[in-house]
């Protein structure tokens, strides 16, 4: 493992994030927030990336803010800049999860996942994990309020009142209510976890690389639209995905020719 607080490695398509302070059991500490979202950035403009899996070194994926380095990780005065930041360093974190990156993204929770470690899991589009899954909203803990997408993505995933539960609470939630409630999709052994996240990276990555952003932008979309704007959502989505014309001949071409497509993004 790199001494990089965020390693990266490609397997084909797939790009796999490892949060990389097994120390710390992955606390969130401005360099790893900053890799993070620069990361994000470049996976984006990357057109040899088709899907990418988040996951944590050592025995915990993220256990939150690092409190030993303070708000925000640093003990270094925010410019003015940053002052007038209306989002901060948690919402820009999640925006570069959810928004940046606009390609598929697998959280593999591989251990416990806190306060805004758990708002990083959530932000990803598929979260998978094993019997050593644990969440935690934490933060009413220390006295704060929901952060990093919290409040926007719990209810979501799990519906309005079972959020209050877990953050009016601050219970943990193990693997087994977590698969069962949807805040994991996918359940499997511990010494599989990598793997089951990679066969499923893998399968997504099989598609063609436009239609599945526009995929992931409409869904997206419909998490704040009307039936009415979705639509509109819908439509112009097809036409993105339609910017990629080699894949579309070749969608129709390896139909009627009964044999497997091979898509190139193009």
């Amino acid at each position: 493992m790199s001494d990089s607080v965020l390693t990266i490695e490609r397997r084909e398509r797939v790009a796999i994030l490892t949060m990389n302070r097994p120390e710390s059991l992955n606390a969130l500490n401005r360099e790893l927030q900053d890799s993070i979202m620069q990361t994000c950035q470049e996976l984006r403009n990357d057109d040899d990336v088709w899907a990418a899996v988040l996951t944590g070194a050592g025995r915990g994926f993220c256990s939150g803010a690092d409190m030993r380095g303070g708000s925000g990780s640093s003990d270094e005065q925010p410019g003015r800049q940053e002052r007038l930041d209306v989002y901060g360093w948690v919402g820009r974190l999640a925006m570069a999860i959810y928004r940046t990156l606009d390609k598929p993204i697998i959280a593999a929770v591989n251990g416990v996942a806190a306060g805004a470690g758990m708002s990083v899991a959530l932000a990803c589009d598929i979260r998978i994990g094993t019997e050593k899954t644990r969440f935690k909203v934490v933060f009413i803990e220390r006295s704060l309020s929901p952060d990093t997408g919290m409040s926007f993505f719990l209810p979501r995933i799990v519906g309005y009142s079972r959020a209050c539960d877990l953050i009016y609470s601050s219970r943990f939630v193990e693997a087994d209510e977590a698969y069962r409630i949807g805040l994991l999709d996918r359940l499997v052994p511990a010494d599989r976890l990598l793997d089951e996240a990679l066969e499923l990276a893998n399968q997504i990555a099989f598609w063609p690389p436009v239609a599945m952003q526009s995929t992931r932008r409409v869904l997206q979309q419909s998490m704040e639209s009307t039936l009415e704007e979705q639509l509109r959502n819908e439509s112009f989505g097809l036409n993105f995905a339609r910017r990629a014309p080699h894949d579309l001949q070749e969608s129709r071409d390896s139909f009627l020719e009964r044999r497997p497509p091979w898509f190139t993004g193009q």
